[in-house]
């Protein structure tokens, strides 16, 4: 064996003492299958609905039965009261309203604005986790202001929120032991205020918020400038340092740089493993930015207020049908319509999302109190955590290892108890700690803090 590869394997050489386990869970049948009930031709069915309003500007008509962003809420309202209905009437629907004032930008006058939100409510009382998927239901033209054009939106947002709608429908019957939220979020274009409106009101209510999916231009597999087809890759964005992180959590992550490992960050890495296992190749690519270059999303906010939030976007962009009048100049035609969708990629995308609630509403919560101990100077690691404070008790734990250059989870070693003593140093890996519960579900794993 070559010098190199003798080198690169050495670190992990304790590591097998360990006994680790597979580094990818099974697959659970019963996710796999709510996976393949997505339907692209849903998808696509709903994309058209959103078009035929005309424009979902958040300026534009609101009491038009057929055109505007009114229009377009009412109709996400009462398709997510058919799912509602079909699945036993579990899932509740409500009109979010608030109003925004004049800011001077994007909003010249007074606007009551709506998210349209579904919760399905988990079946255990003790577990008081909540999952959020989104996508934003308004859209635009050139001019941010032009409130009266056609707006078609179609993949921006039309994607994510039409994402929302269809997971709504094939969890609507579903039964998990926390609570599920899907919401069409109004004002993304105009300043983030649906979202700010939404994560505000987690923050004062206190929200268990476990993870939050913002799905914003999510369909289409096509780019353009230069021209890259791409239907196998989805971008996952995530903050690496937390937004609201205190100066002493600041400095504890300075002194274990600790850069790459906020609460987003884990989320990200949790969406590529679950498209690993339930993507059939269809693969999750982590971007290690809040969100695209100097850019942001309905995602912001709630990391803003401290939860965890990612962002999806399709691999490739073509900004010729983002934020476009409707026009053909050159040859070409620009605009965000319908035929710049790719309704099998979509569903793909929507299998993501799926699997990621699901996968993290089954498993237990995430352990609480995950301390690695600093009393005695050695080259092993010993770490100690408490069950999690809410929801079951978890039939076991795992601690995930990776060096500190990885950007992925490189072992997963299973464990009985509360506590773990390994044969590698805390020098030179880092460390995550999940719940696992009987059936495999695991959490998103938990880094330490430094305990004595």
């Amino acid at each position: 064996m070559k010098l190199a590869t003798l080198l690169l394997l050495a670190p992990f050489a304790a590591l097998a003492q360990t006994k680790p386990g597979p580094l990818l869970p099974a697959a659970d049948p019963r996710i796999q299958k709510l996976v393949e009930e997505i339907s692209a031709k849903n998808l696509e069915a709903d994309i058209r609905k959103l078009v035929s309003f005309g424009t979902r500007h958040t300026l534009s008509e609101t009491d038009n039965p057929k055109r505007g962003i009114g229009a377009a809420r009412n109709y996400v309202r009462d398709e997510f009261l058919k799912y509602s209905k079909a699945g036993g009437g579990r899932m509740t629907v409500e009109m979010d309203t608030f109003t925004i004032k004049p800011d001077g930008r994007r909003i010249n006058k007074p606007v009551l604005m709506a998210n349209v939100l579904a919760t399905l409510p988990g079946t255990d009382p003790t577990d008081t986790r909540i999952i959020l998927v989104s996508g934003h239901i308004d859209s635009r033209v050139s001019d941010v202001m032009n409130a009266t054009a056609d707006a078609p939106g179609a993949n921006d947002d039309g994607s994510g929120t039409v994402l929302v709608m269809e997971l709504a429908r094939v969890l609507a019957g579903q039964k998990f032991p926390c609570t599920l939220k899907f919401v069409a979020v109004q004002g993304e274009e105009q300043g983030l205020y649906g979202s700010g409106h939404l994560a505000a009101r987690a923050k004062k209510e206190n929200w268990n918020l476990i993870a939050m999916l913002n799905n914003d231009i999510v369909g289409n597999s096509h780019g353009f400038d230069p021209v890259i087809n791409d239907d196998k890759h989805l971008r996952v964005f995530s903050e690496g340092v937390p937004a609201n992180e205190t100066p002493e959590q600041a400095r504890v992550r300075r002194q274990l740089s600790n850069e790459n490992d906020g609460i987003s960050r884990q989320l990200a890495r949790y969406t590529q493993r679950v498209a690993k296992q339930y993507g059939k190749g269809h693969e999750v690519v982590l971007e290690y930015r809040p969100d695209r270059f100097l850019r942001g999303g309905d995602h912001t906010p709630f990391n803003q207020q401290g939860f965890p939030a990612v962002r999806f976007t399709e691999m490739n962009e073509d900004y010729t049908h983002q934020h476009q009048d409707l026009r053909t100049e050159k040859g070409r035609a620009y605009g965000d319509v319908i035929e710049g969708v790719d309704f099998a990629y979509l569903r793909r995308n929507a299998g993501v999302n799926l699997a990621t609630m699901a996968s993290l509403a089954l498993a237990p919560a995430a352990p609480a109190k995950v301390e690695v101990l600093t009393a005695n100077l050695t080259n092993r690691t010993e770490l100690r955590w408490e069950a999690p404070a809410t929801g079951p008790k978890p039939a076991g734990y795992v601690v995930l290892v990776r060096e500190t250059s990885a950007p992925q989870w490189q072992q997963r070693i299973p464990m009985t108890g509360l506590t773990a003593n390994l044969d590698i140093s805390k020098d030179n890996f880092i460390f995550g700690v999940a719940s696992v519960d009987a059936a495999g579900h695991e959490s998103v794993p938990v880094l330490p803090v430094v305990g004595r």
